[in-house]
């Protein structure tokens, strides 16, 4: 089972990429981020025709998370999480596909730092912790897929010094994330590559791509159930460097069973 987090960085300007990528690798789940559309802006004809079901959370011109399955309907569980009941932000969706709970997160990006912004990410890393820990109960295969907004360590990132005023690399979201991880999941990328050195978003400015200055911020999180089907991960770096392509590449864990 290939369970795919992809951002494409807008749905209906990447949607001839994102239709290459399903006829290309056939994956059996892709969760989605940053639509960047309303929920009657979704292209589900298309997707369909590409044989794939989909549920989306979405929202008019940023934000925005679906979760697509190849030959099914995902069931849908939860859109939104607890704790502030303000928050209109499109940043989560969780779907049950085939006996495994999967989420498709967006986490707020935070910059500047200091501000609201940054505060408002560390927040909502809070409340999907708590969120988590529900799930984790469950004893469930589960699989926390998406853009996590976090570089969780120093060899994640082409360049420490670059990043270093990021909200992306500061301490607390770090904290966030690791203490998130520490209720006993596992970074199944993080896992497979132990060293480090594996990148998923290329920025558009500045030669990154051309450069390989990237790093890691999306991430594939399971739950011990999921842990122990786990057999592979990685990024399909490749189809970053296509046409009009998104900064993210698609990035995924292969499940036995």
């Amino acid at each position: 089972m290939k369970i795919v987090t992809y951002n494409v960085n807008g749905i209906k300007a990447r949607l001839p990429r994102l239709i290459e990528y399903l006829t290309e690798q056939q994956p059996d789940v892709v969760c989605l981020q940053e639509l960047k559309s309303a929920d009657e802006g979704f292209p589900e004809n298309e997707i369909r025709e590409a044989g794939y079901g989909a549920v989306w959370h979405g929202q008019k011109g940023f934000n925005g998370v679906a979760i697509l399955a190849k030959g099914a309907d995902p069931v849908e569980r939860r859109r939104g999480l607890d704790g502030e009941d303000e928050d209109e932000h499109s940043r989560y969706i969780e779907a049950e596909v085939n006996g495994v709970v999967v989420a498709s997160i967006y986490l707020p990006n935070g910059n500047p730092v200091p501000g609201p912004k940054f505060d408002y990410k560390l927040r909502w890393i809070e409340r999907l912790s708590r969120h988590a820990l529900d799930l984790l109960a469950e004893e469930k295969p589960v699989v926390l897929a998406g853009d996590y907004n976090v570089i969780p360590n120093d060899d994640d990132v082409f360049s420490v010094r670059a990043m270093a005023d990021d909200a992306l690399m500061q301490p607390e979201s770090r904290d966030g994330y690791r203490a998130l991880v520490a209720q006993g999941w596992t970074d199944a990328l993080r896992t497979c590559f132990p060293g480090g050195g594996i990148w998923t978003f290329w920025d558009y400015q500045a030669g990154a791509w051309q450069r390989d200055a990237g790093f890691r911020i999306d991430h594939l999180l399971l739950s011990p159930l999921a842990a122990d089907r786990l057999t592979g991960a990685a990024v399909d770096k490749d189809y970053r460097g296509r046409e009009k392509a998104s900064d993210h590449a698609p990035t995924w864990v292969s499940l036995r069973g």
